[in-house]
């Protein structure tokens, strides 16, 4: 018996550790995605809001039917959605390398 399930036991908890649903609510009929899909998802998404915005500039910018507010705020979340990209790559790289530096 593990040390969690002994202290599960303990404080009056059961020692099978089962997913919970919901009452009347139906289990998930999928698993869910891995990282690195929900990473590719994220990655093509924050790619099509840098070309939306792009092509939003250029139409503003030749004159066409682009409002410079709907522009500036495509333009702010598509900076905002890279920035956040960029983060989490930073802290998977970094737990990748804790990961590498630990002794076995």
């Amino acid at each position: 018996m593990t040390p969690f399930v002994a202290a599960l036991e303990a404080m009056g908890g059961t020692a099978t550790l089962a997913p919970s649903v919901l009452p009347g609510a139906s289990p998930p009929a999928q698993p869910a995605a891995s990282f690195g899909q929900w990473f590719t998802r994220e990655v093509e998404s924050v790619n099509t809001q840098m070309v939306t915005a792009e092509r939003s500039v250029q139409q503003l910018a030749s004159g066409g039917s682009a409002n410079l507010h709907d522009t500036m705020l495509q333009l702010e979340q598509a900076r905002l959605s890279f920035q956040l990209a960029i983060q989490v790559r930073s802290k998977v790289m970094e737990a990748y390398q804790d990961v590498m530096r630990m002794q076995v």
